[in-house]
């Protein structure tokens, strides 16, 4: 990813500034937000049906295995972690597989912020990132000054990436500027004392609280607005996590963002995706929806763990021809 959050070009920091009125008042929120089109919920899950049956050549499939393994954030975001589980998972992220020195680096590490500085010291400058997740994660069940802590002292041990949680309370009860406010304060959180780039910040939703796609699409258009340099589906810690209609619905929010205001959003699909086949359906939906320009992993990341031993072993098939024993792959 980018190390600089990327400046906005005259052109879209005007149009930007145009929406400005959007925001200035809870009312004013509220009335764009329910004012987005509905969503065709039929159509959503037709299309992104559709687009999962695309047949991938060999070659095709081997371009895909390394772009998804690059896209990867490599997590552990248990209450049992340890700084040699962190590093461990570190030395997995720059060398996927030991045996073979041609396999991508994976996009990030994500940790909780008080294992940040582990990972840190641990990848050096193999230019794998850290993210951390912050803001109370996963359940968001704080007062504002403590998530701004919790941002601050991962954005202080070195994070180069926040994952914060959205108050999906608040979302549902209709305090949309409540939500806004709250993204807006954890991007200015992001920024390093020091001065120097600032964090980016990827806004979770927790798709499968949020009840409608309407909601889903509303909160995209929030949290964009807000300052996101991501949208994010799930924190994998509840039932539902990413599923294909909910990141399509995103990734065409993400196009109509771009569309009226020319600035780009990353979009991360977390939880539940576990095979090379589940990865090259959201890739060929990535490259469907928005195109070539959000084909790599300064746009799009897959947060999943498991998926990357899948994708380690479908890679070893097209190499030899065959799939690898069961201790091919280190178990996370």
């Amino acid at each position: 990813m980018p190390t600089t959050v990327p400046a906005y070009g005259n052109e879209a920091a005007g149009r930007l500034a145009s929406m400005a009125d959007v925001t200035a008042s809870d009312g004013a929120l509220r009335r764009f937000l329910h004012g987005l089109p509905g969503v065709d919920a039929v159509g959503l899950q037709a299309r992104a049906a559709t687009l999962g049956t695309r047949s991938i050549k060999t070659t095709a499939k081997a371009y895909a295995i390394d772009l998804a393994i690059s896209m990867i954030d490599l997590t552990t975001l248990e209450g049992a972690d340890t700084p040699g589980k962190v590093r461990a998972l570190c030395a997995k992220g720059v060398h996927p597989d030991p045996t073979d020195r041609t396999a991508p680096k994976v996009a990030a590490i994500c940790v909780y912020p008080d294992m940040v500085a582990t990972a840190k010291e641990a990848l050096g400058d193999s230019g794998v990132h850290v993210a951390s997740v912050a803001t109370a994660f996963p359940a968001g069940r704080a007062a504002l000054p403590v998530k701004l802590a919790d941002t601050r002292d991962a954005v202080a041990a070195g994070a180069d990436e926040i994952d914060m949680v959205i108050d999906r309370g608040a979302f549902l009860s209709g305090r949309y500027l409540d939500v806004f406010e709250e993204i807006k304060a954890v991007k200015e959180a992001c920024a390093r004392p020091e001065g120097g780039s600032a964090a980016h910040l990827k806004v979770i939703f927790e798709t499968g609280e949020l009840q409608t796609y309407d909601n889903v699409r509303r909160v995209s258009w929030l949290a964009m607005l807000a300052g996101a340099d991501f949208i994010k589906t799930s924190t994998g810690k509840v039932a539902v996590n990413a599923t294909p209609p909910v990141t399509l619905l995103m990734l065409e929010a993400v196009r109509d963002f771009h569309a009226a205001t020319g600035v780009q959003v990353g979009v991360k699909p977390a939880g539940g995706i576990r095979t090379t086949k589940d990865a090259i359906k959201y890739l060929v939906m990535v490259n469907e929806t928005l195109g070539d320009a959000w084909l790599t992993a300064d746009w799009f990341r897959f947060g999943a763990s498991s998926l990357l031993n899948d994708l380690l072993m479908q890679r070893q098939k097209l190499s030899t021809g065959r799939y690898s024993g069961p201790d091919y792959v280190t178990v996370d």
